[in-house]
């Protein structure tokens, strides 16, 4: 998962940076506010660390304008303000956490943790994404390579079973139950056939495979393999 660390002391920032790094994360630094704009503007960040009194504007400030181009990227606050009317405005702006300097890093790699996983499982619950295909199942939207797609209420159910079992054989029996738990319908092993068909019609172009057809079982999930 990417960071974007934004904070104008430059020991501080190399130590975030040093110590979010050894624990696995990809993290960029911004010291200032133009310096983090840009960043944005190139990359995709899943948390950004903020600083409140930036040399050039204010971390509050950032925080809005970032949240308007991404409203679901998480934002920790640092500030060594600790007035209570300064936390709400973060919390208000849409802020996951706010931690007041000097902070005990070891606690503070714990909170990132924390935050990163819970976004994680999150994602994993509600959206695909492989680089080429994401698919968003709670507001049942999809793109390949940056163009839409339209997928019907059971192609979206197909798709979150398969998705979510990736690597994993799916005989059609199998996927005939979990599709009678999820739309309470019967549905038969030709409406299944030709609905994973015109799934295939949608998402595997350009010789990338998404589903493999296991002879006299079912169907893998391989996740857009060039063929």
């Amino acid at each position: 998962m990417r960071i974007l660390v934004v904070e104008d002391d430059k020991l501080l920032n190399n130590t975030l940076c040093y110590n979010l790094s050894t624990s696995g994360y990809d993290v960029d630094s911004a010291l200032s506010k133009a310096a983090a704009v840009q960043y944005f503007m190139k990359e995709k960040y899943e948390l950004v660390i903020l600083d409140v009194n930036l040399p050039d504007g204010n971390g509050f400030d950032l925080c809005g304008e970032l949240k308007m181009k991404n409203s679901d990227i998480a934002v920790i606050f640092l500030t060594a303000r600790d007035l209570e009317s300064d936390q709400l405005r973060g919390f208000e702006l849409g802020a996951d956490d706010y931690v007041t300097k000097p902070f005990p890093m070891s606690v503070f790699q714990k909170k990132v943790s924390a935050l990163l996983s819970r976004i994680q499982k999150h994602n994993n619950n509600d959206c695909y994404d492989d680089g080429k295909l994401v698919i968003n199942f709670s507001e049942m939207s999809a793109k390949l390579l940056g163009e839409d797609i339209s997928f019907t209420a059971m192609e979206y159910r197909i798709l979150k079973i398969f998705t979510s079992n990736t690597q994993i054989v799916l005989t059609r029996r199998i996927l005939l139950e979990k599709l009678w738990d999820v739309d309470g319908n019967f549905v038969d092993e030709h409406a299944l056939t030709c609905a994973v068909s015109r799934i295939r019609g949608k998402i595997e172009r350009d010789n990338f495979q998404y589903i493999k057809t296991v002879y006299g079982m079912g169907y893998m999930w391989i996740g857009g393999l060039k063929k």
